[in-house]
């Protein structure tokens, strides 16, 4: 059969026009955007540099979004993102501050404002309220400092808590995580005491190294220890974190190889999880939970790995998850040192990988918290990555998952 030019372009327009849209229809849909805070600066900086990453819906695999940005300080450490996931704050030790960046609908990160600390800032969190943000600092004394938040701005601080143990007023306690539970009536602050644990180095105090200072959160702000506070934890907790229906906390110990659990009573005041604690993997150094509460990943540093739980909810008891290969933990690229979880439908875990110069992704199984590799993971990043957020975009932004 012979076709008339006319024929022949039209055929010809009608192909282009189903191959065009075969090919939008394999386009990457994003779900969310990973914002990786690394040591390397952009260009010539010698700040810190922050990456955007998009995730894809289907699979979890990350791209390049928006170019790198300037992170505006020296040696980034920690980031946390706002309930509203409209703000970004960026802790840096080279240079002690805190810097505030908006988050655009497209991902774009735009610099608003900063604060410059006394000592090092070493974690920070914000309240599920967004109107306090809290640091904590010092590498002589530590120092947990409530800021007020309005509209994202950081104002003034309303209230300093100097952490310290009861007998032992003289010790060195270096503060390594804080977290605010999602009601926004408890902070609490991961610290050890260097004067009772420093390898390598003299000891000279017989305190127990490892604690956990809780505070009850009253009327603008107001601080108040808890009843009972510090709380023992172990040898030199690493990070913690809080479950969403706040009843429970877990810590990990980085030189105990563990995973320590806490119940909420009367407000704020902790007790042991009877059956604790629990077994990482080596040098555990962050934790986080998916937004159901039912699922807790632990890094480990020295293993290059991360171990997965399943959390009994009427006892808050971890117990560790089996993956496909029958091993309780999964591989990452070299010593992960940070970790988060997809905030809105749970579907995907990520690692930065201080050593290895890049992110690990992850698939997590809704009915089973076991974690399959995404695909083509990991994730080349900037040199010696040490924090990551995940924040969700578009329609997805919306959607939870209650516990």
């Amino acid at each position: 059969m012979k076709f008339s030019k006319l024929s022949q372009l039209f055929l010809v327009s009608a192909i282009g026009l189903l191959v065009a849209s075969l090919l939008t229809a394999c386009q990457l849909v994003s779900v969310d955007y990973v914002f990786l805070a690394a040591t390397a600066g952009v260009g010539t900086s010698t700040d810190g540099s922050i990456e955007t990453f998009a995730v894809d819906s289907q699979s979890g695999a990350l791209r390049t979004g928006q170019p790198a940005v300037d992170s505006g300080g020296v040696a980034p450490v920690a980031m946390a993102v706002s309930a509203q996931y409209t703000d970004l704050y960026v802790a840096h030790q080279g240079d002690n501050s805190v810097v505030h960046f908006a988050i655009g609908s497209t991902g774009v990160l735009a610099k608003k404002d900063s604060i410059t600390l006394s000592a090092p800032p070493t974690a920070l969190a914000v309240n599920a309220a967004g109107t306090y943000l809290y640091v904590v600092s010092g590498s002589n004394s530590a120092t947990l400092s409530e800021f007020a938040l309005s509209s994202g701005t950081i104002g003034a601080v309303t209230q300093q808590e100097n952490l310290v143990v009861p007998g032992y007023t003289g010790d060195v306690i270096i503060p390594t995580g804080v977290t605010v539970i999602p009601n926004n009536n408890a902070v609490y602050v991961a610290a050890y005491d260097q004067s009772a644990y420093n390898p390598g180095g003299s000891t000279t105090s017989t305190a127990n190294p490892g604690w956990v200072f809780g505070y009850a959160v009253g009327s603008g702000g107001a601080l108040t220890p808890s009843q009972g506070s510090p709380y023992l934890s172990g040898v030199k907790p690493s990070a913690l974190t809080a479950e969403p229906t706040n009843r429970f906390i877990y810590v990990t110990d980085f030189a105990s190889n563990e995973l320590i659990g806490y119940s909420i009573t009367s407000g704020s005041s902790l007790n042991f999880l009877v059956n604790g604690p629990f077994k990482t993997g080596n040098e555990p150094s962050a934790v986080a939970i998916d937004p159901r509460g039912i699922y807790i990943y632990v890094t480990n540093t020295l293993d290059s790995t991360v171990s997965s739980y399943a959390i009994t909810l009427s006892t808050g008891t971890p117990t560790a998850t089996v993956s496909s290969s029958q091993t309780p933990s999964n591989a990452t690229d070299t010593a992960p040192v940070a970790l988060a979880v997809d905030p809105a439908l749970g579907r995907f875990v990520y690692t930065a990988n201080y050593l290895g110069n890049s992110i690990s992704g992850f698939q997590l199984t809704p009915t089973t918290g076991v974690l399959a590799l995404a695909q083509a993971s990991p994730y080349p990043a900037a040199a010696k990555p040490t924090a990551l957020v995940i924040v969700p975009h578009g329609n997805h932004s919306i959607q939870s998952i209650t516990p």
